[in-house]
């Protein structure tokens, strides 16, 4: 406590009602929120299983449970801290028998919907070639955010998307509870459902969960508005933590009007302010400031250091973007040296991905290492579902989008024309298809070879299933692994040995995932370990990175830089249509996320900042012109370090044509 300054020690003490903490950009927030738990725990005495936390990430889960761990001790035992969709299946898992489904319900991934999506879409004599089924999957998920079922959904009658939606969106959610399945989106929506219909179970919940704390609030929707306003309801102690001027994720269903808000959701609640900055110089405060107070709608606050205002912001106009990255890496470079700086303390950020190439090339010629941010997730990679795919459904025999991918991986001769014919037989009869497999006997017109096979992947399917125990789960999903030879059809199929070795060490990183999964939870179950692979969230790999000791310069758009920090940051790209970006324009023209994000890169750096746009770039090869930033015009010019242009020239006429173009944009 004697850490803290007053407003956080001021959000600390205050335990009872509605708690607004509007925690600006590097104010200390994790450790307002860790510290207030604990205070709940060893100076008020609530019993840990009556205090609930809950954040976005399974990073930020993990970490906030160590601090109050080693703070708090064993009094920090039962206590549940952790994500949406955790706190999501921890109540489905106890009482979803009242929506009709099993406890051991699956969890389909985006893969496993496609395959549900597109029988609903053939059941429903849908085009895939006139309404592509990941639209309408994409549809479906927007309305389950919106908690708009089925029933709910009311679709405009001339949108093509909407009532292909209307038709398909009934038999996928019939397909997945066939399966006994839910799909992602379903997690909070049927949380909410159980609350919002059953009293006893809403009361359950409401007594276990006396004090409720939400980290990040402004990135919350609607679904979980209402999850943890349900849960609050009736003791009313809820603390949400949280800045409307980070909030930047819209596209994906977040409303900012949650936060902004909350006050006149809760009469009585108390509004704190951490407003004092503890990450970033006085000069990158003040242009953050600058710019972000342009957005109308927000509430009112400013950052602020007691740290000194430190240097002004550079800026950079280059004539192409081949001459930005010359011109950014050489600057890298320089400041590395001359700061004596590790590469993992300085960062790339830019709007769109797409920008990085050229950046990428440079730091290349240049032998810097390097990190991009956004590949392709470990659990998200074809040979690690093929393989997660088995454990499925070991697990849960019903999970047929898990059985069609393994039924002919590796390849056993099973054909699409054997498994459209199971399928249909499947229907017909009203047969789960695991158990129509079996059955293959009974089904005429397919021939006696592929009979046999799909006999055979049953029988041993089954006999696997009935020795599979809890207990030494890696030695036994290994012995698998080898009975199915993985190896030899990775060998066969690729035709790339180096590929081939790179495919089979993520296979075997299943087998060790599960392996450690056991060591760290004895009395852990292939349930719970799929469970936890489902509910991964994709962590930035430039934590990761920065977890293993990679020391390299980190490459990342600005969604997803929120959170992190760096040393010397580049934010790159500063030019209409770019930041902010075209398709934003053309849908809010006050342009307030897009402002947000502009904030957010720049309350990422914390000695060093520099801007850079260019003067034309490229677009299917030809060269356009390109105009400054509006943000740039509304970063006042003294905070500017000058202006390098591609011809040298440090005169601040840039600067000047950015407040002249944006003048003419308000003018017209």
């Amino acid at each position: 406590m004697k850490r803290l300054n007053p407003p956080q020690q001021r959000a600390v003490n205050t335990i009872e009602g509605a708690l607004l903490i509007l925690a600006g950009a590097g104010s200390g927030k994790t450790q307002v929120i860790t510290t207030r738990i604990v205070h709940l725990l060893k100076e008020k005495r609530i019993p840990a299983e009556n205090i609930l936390a809950v954040t976005f990430t399974n990073k930020a889960a993990r970490e906030m449970n160590e601090r109050v761990g080693g703070m708090a001790g064993r009094l920090a035992t039962g206590i549940v801290i952790s994500t949406f969709h955790s706190l999501g299946v921890r109540i489905l898992r106890r009482d979803i028998r009242a929506l009709g489904f099993k406890p051991n319900f699956s969890i389909y991934s985006t893969s496993d919907q496609a395959g549900v999506i597109r029988q609903a879409v053939r059941e429903r004599d849908i085009d895939p070639k006139k309404i592509d089924p990941d639209r309408i999957l994409w549809k479906i998920s927007a309305l389950k955010n919106r908690l708009i079922g089925p029933k709910e959904f009311a679709p405009d009658r001339h949108d093509p998307l909407e009532v292909a939606t209307a038709a398909v969106y009934p038999r996928y959610q019939e397909l997945l509870k066939g399966f006994n399945a839910i799909d992602f989106d379903d997690i909070i929506m049927l949380a909410v459902r159980l609350l919002q219909t059953t009293p006893a179970i809403l009361s359950h919940w409401q007594e276990h969960f006396r004090y409720i704390m939400v980290d990040e609030y402004q990135d919350t929707n609607a679904s979980q508005y209402l999850l943890i306003s349900l849960l609050a309801q009736k003791h009313g102690n809820i603390c949400v933590v949280g800045d409307d001027d980070q909030s930047i994720y819209g596209w994906r269903g977040a409303e900012v009007q949650n936060i902004l808000n909350f006050a006149q959701d809760h009469p009585g609640c108390v509004t704190i302010k951490l407003e004092q900055n503890y990450r970033s110089t006085g000069a990158i405060l003040d242009a953050a400031n600058s710019v972000i107070k342009n957005n109308q709608l927000r509430t009112d606050k400013a950052l602020w250091t007691a740290g000194g205002k430190g240097r002004e912001i550079d800026l950079i106009v280059a004539e192409s973007e081949e001459d930005e990255a010359n011109r950014v890496v050489e600057q890298i470079m320089l400041e590395q040296y001359r700061e004596k700086l590790r590469w993992s303390d300085l960062a790339i950020l830019y709007r769109s991905n797409a920008q990085s190439r050229a950046f990428e090339e440079k730091l290349r010629l240049e032998r810097i290492p390097y990190v991009v941010i956004g590949g392709q997730q470990f659990y998200e990679r074809k040979e690690v579902k093929d393989a997660i795919a088995y454990l499925k459904v070991i697990d849960n025999p019903s999970d047929e989008a898990s059985l069609l991918r393994i039924i002919n991986f590796p390849r056993r001769g099973i054909g699409d024309t054997t498994l459209i014919k199971l399928n249909q037989w499947s229907m017909n009869h009203n047969v789960p298809l695991y158990q129509t497999m079996e059955r293959a006997g009974e089904i005429g017109d397919i021939s006696a070879s592929c009979r046999k096979t799909v006999l055979g992947f049953h029988a041993m399917m089954k006999e696997v299933m009935a020795g599979f125990t809890n207990h030494n789960m890696g030695a036994q999903v290994n012995t698998l692994f080898n009975r199915l030879r993985i190896e030899d059809e990775l060998y066969r199929t690729l035709n790339d040995a180096p590929q081939a070795r790179k495919r089979i060490e993520n296979i075997e990183q299943v087998v060790n995932s599960l392996a450690a999964y056991e060591a760290q939870n004895p009395r852990g179950t292939l349930s719970a370990f799929l469970e936890r692979i489902s509910l991964m969230d994709e962590d930035k790999p430039a934590e990761d990175g920065k977890e293993q000791g990679t020391n390299a310069v980190t490459l990342m758009s600005l969604h997803s830089s929120k959170g992190l920090e760096f040393s010397h940051v580049w934010l790159v790209g500063m030019e209409e249509n770019l930041l902010p970006h075209k398709r934003s324009i053309e849908e809010d023209p006050t342009v307030a996320e897009e402002r947000r994000l502009c904030y957010v890169g720049i309350t990422r750096a914390r000695k060093y900042l520099t801007i850079s746009r260019c003067q034309t770039r490229r677009k299917y090869g030809a060269v356009e012109g390109r105009l400054p930033s509006r943000f740039l015009a509304e970063i006042p010019e003294h905070l500017l370090n000058g202006v390098t242009t591609g011809g040298g020239d440090t005169s601040a006429e840039p600067k000047d044509m950015a407040a002249d173009f944006f003048a003419r944009m308000l003018a017209e």
